[in-house]
């Protein structure tokens, strides 16, 4: 994948580096135990997130919240972050000013292709009148940041998008977090990052985000929400492949990406499939698959597949 001599979006918002501070996971311990025992782990993670009103790309940091509170963590208790006192991120670091000009190339990349496709109208039909796109804006922070439309949230939930704002947030110290945590390294897989959340951006801008699935739970329709961001996020990966010279290469990284994030991978079995929010690995990576392969978003109709056939 290259990025050099490409266009960086202005759709961008560095925080500086003096965004951090004080984010509480919000539930007492007592108050987490009688959810998870009422819901279950999975059904309390989309509790959480629903009521948060956040999309995330892998909401680790919140099963790590509740994994703690099983297992001898304590959940509610309040993270402070520090990040120093002025500056911006992107300065903060020569690894740092890679990721947020990497980030930027990317955006920039998704507004091409979903222009396009809105201009063309090739989307799936929800009902709502799209008109032509209109971009998000990618908002960069360090440790926690306090959103204008769904509140404050630590760089431990990984990058998330908040359609009460249209933007998208992320902590440009994930990227090493894929690599060390997740065990997803390349920079196809820190793009597909960035296009996954553009997708959920595209689910807002078209209704998808308003879909219910007759009869499905909560947990079942947050996993047709998260594979068509997926389906998205190919579907931009087919069409930027030229442009950033994407080889086979790099889809495996995006491929290996989908994987690791995965309910079923990242929760190491403690989780049954009614529980998933996100998709299994295998659901992951066919749907990411199948906009890549396709390059069509009408492709990417999650809500009206059967649920056995996700």
């Amino acid at each position: 994948m290259r990025t050099d001599g490409h266009r960086r979006s202005d759709n961008f918002e560095d925080r500086g580096s003096g965004a951090g501070g004080a984010v509480g996971a919000g539930l007492g311990a007592g108050v987490l135990f009688a959810i998870i025992r009422r819901i279950g782990i999975r059904g309390t993670l989309i509790a959480i997130v629903a009521l948060a009103g956040i999309y995330f790309f892998n909401p680790f940091g919140i099963r790590d919240a509740v994994f703690g509170a099983l297992f001898g963590g304590v959940p509610g208790q309040t993270q402070t972050t520090s990040t120093g006192e002025g500056g911006t991120v992107c300065d903060s670091s020569p690894g740092a000013t890679q990721a947020c000009d990497f980030s930027r190339v990317v955006l920039a990349s998704t507004e091409d292709v979903w222009g396009a496709q809105f201009q063309q109208g090739r989307l799936p039909n929800y009902g709502a009148q799209a008109g032509n796109y209109q971009a998000p804006t990618l908002v960069v922070y360090a440790g926690g940041v306090q959103t204008e439309g769904c509140g404050g949230a630590s760089s431990e939930v990984g990058p998330f998008y908040c359609p009460g704002d249209r933007k998208l947030y992320i902590d440009p110290s994930f990227y090493q977090v894929m690599e060390t945590r997740l065990q997803a390294a390349g920079d196809f897989a820190q793009a597909y990052v960035v296009a996954h959340e553009v997708g959920h951006h595209v689910q807002n801008l078209i209704g998808a985000t308003q879909m219910q699935v007759r009869g499905e739970s909560a947990n079942e329709t947050s996993v047709r929400v998260e594979l068509q961001a997926d389906c998205f996020a190919g579907v931009w990966g087919h069409t930027a492949q030229a442009s950033l010279q994407i080889d086979e290469a790099d889809l495996r990284e995006a491929l290996n990406a989908a994987h690791q994030i995965g309910d079923d991978t990242l929760t190491q079995g403690r989780a049954d499939e009614s529980q998933f929010t996100h998709g299994s690995s295998a659901q992951r990576m066919r749907w990411f698959r199948r906009g890549f392969d396709s390059g069509d978003a009408r492709q990417c109709d999650t809500f009206n597949v059967p649920g056995n056939q996700l």
